[in-house]
């Protein structure tokens, strides 16, 4: 009896490893974010900000590179192909895990197969903003301008099947108007368009947006929040004038596949607490990018209800690229 009893007590120790992988461990190096687009963005800056904070809680360097190419695809598979220890995530966003596999369909990543959702940690806001001289200062004067002349109100966006360009979409539908669309190659070349009396209309982010209006020449007309940003509490939301839409994009933190619960659950839980530190709070209102607290389940519902969200607009719009 007593010999069995140690045999078992062997097995259970032999077993403890693999029970509990990695957590007493992790991280034993640094952790790498990849952000799969140019060094300061509102996505790479919105990382940047946490990963000192984090990189206390973790005792471990927290290195964040920049991987551009390809709308973010070069960078996103880099990571798809890491080990899934958690040393390797991505900066994720709606671009390239609901609306890019939607749009491309040689993609070299599976949005879902080949990820492990951590969390979703902010939301960024667009405003709608118009250009200097456009006879439009409000939502409903821009929707009367579409109306009467369809297709001749033109809009910017950072390119076809960007989250730019699918909520103006949206905003038009909703509103029943036809609006042209003018795809640039990021938005700082489609805010300068736009600033130069080029194009008429765009979303960007509240950020750029309220930037671009400090001197009046420039105006927002909206915001895309579900309630009003803090740094713009006198703009109204979509849905307070009648259009019920969101516009915006959301930043994420994803591993590869089969990344251990345990590990995920504690890179959400530092990424949390890295949010909540008062430095963070003041950085993330200037930024206007709204902090987001989300465990890996939340992380993996919120981007499929994302993705829910765009595929009838992707199809009805019937946008392909090879």
């Amino acid at each position: 009896m007593h010999h069995l009893h140690r045999r078992a007590l062997l097995g259970a120790a032999a077993a403890l490893p693999f029970a509990a992988p990695a957590l007493a461990a992790f991280p034993d190096q640094p952790v790498r974010i990849t952000v799969p687009w140019p060094a300061g963005g509102l996505a790479d800056l919105s990382i940047r900000v946490l990963a000192p904070a984090m990189a206390n809680t973790f005792g471990q360097p927290v290195v964040v590179e920049n991987r551009a190419g390809a709308n973010g695809a070069v960078g996103t598979q880099s990571v798809a192909r890491a080990a899934p220890d958690g040393h390797a995530l991505i900066l994720a966003n709606a671009e390239t895990h609901a609306i890019n596999p939607l749009i491309y369909p040689r993609l070299p990543y599976d949005a879902v197969r080949d990820f492990t959702p951590v969390t979703v940690f902010a939301r960024a806001p667009f405003v709608l903003i118009r250009r200097p001289g456009l006879a439009a200062d409000s939502l409903e004067a821009l929707i009367a301008l579409a109306r009467a002349a369809p297709g001749r109100i033109t809009y910017a966006s950072w390119g076809i099947g960007s989250t730019a360009h699918l909520a103006m979409e949206m905003l038009a539908r909703s509103a029943g108007v036809q609006m042209l669309h003018v795809p640039f190659t990021g938005s700082a070349p489609a805010g300068t368009a736009l600033q130069g009396g080029q194009v008429d209309v765009m979303f960007i982010t509240a950020g750029a947006g309220e930037a671009a209006a400090r001197d009046g020449r420039v105006k927002i007309l909206a915001a895309g929040s579900p309630t009003r940003i803090p740094l713009l509490p006198d703009v109204p939301t979509l849905a307070e004038l009648g259009q019920p839409i969101e516009a915006g994009n959301w930043y994420g933190l994803l591993g590869p596949a089969r990344v251990p619960d345990a590990v995920a659950a504690r890179i959400a839980q530092v990424t949390t607490e890295a949010l909540r530190a008062p430095a963070t709070e003041d950085r993330y209102r200037a930024l206007a990018t709204l902090p987001l607290m989300t465990g890996p389940d939340q992380a993996r519902a919120f981007i499929a209800a994302d993705r829910a969200r765009w595929e009838p607009l992707v199809r009805a719009l019937d946008i392909r690229i090879e």
